[in-house]
């Protein structure tokens, strides 16, 4: 058998993953998606097929605000923030937390962290 790529396992985990977890309107999923230049952050509800709010450094004003790149550490900060406040001003407090197949660490983890920091809870 050939050796799977990082975008297969990758898929695979996030397979696992969504499996068992799934966002309502009381507590959407805080869905996370990282590339090596920008990072996404989602909060959606499944049971109604609905984004409630989203950050991404695709976004001028975001990258803006940025002074290095767009896809580090410090950029996914600044994402886990922004969404928190979005979270908070829509009435959201607690969230599940989808790491989208990611491993929880690095952008990831700082992105979570920054979230909690923020007042969202998961």
């Amino acid at each position: 058998m050939a050796k799977l790529t990082d975008q297969q396992l990758r898929a695979r985990r996030h397979v696992r993953l969504r499996n068992k977890i799934s966002g309502t309107a009381q507590r959407p999923r805080l869905c996370v998606n990282r590339t090596l230049k920008h990072i996404h952050a989602q909060l959606i509800d499944d049971v109604s097929g609905v984004t409630l709010a989203s950050v991404s450094t695709v976004q001028k004003d975001v990258a803006g605000a940025l002074n290095g790149g767009t896809g580090n550490r410090e950029a996914a900060k600044a994402v886990g923030r922004l969404i928190a406040e979005q979270a908070k001003a829509k009435g959201i407090e607690t969230a599940v937390f989808d790491r989208n197949g990611f491993k929880y660490h690095g952008a990831v983890k700082e992105l979570a962290d920054a979230a909690r920091e923020g007042g969202l809870e998961f």
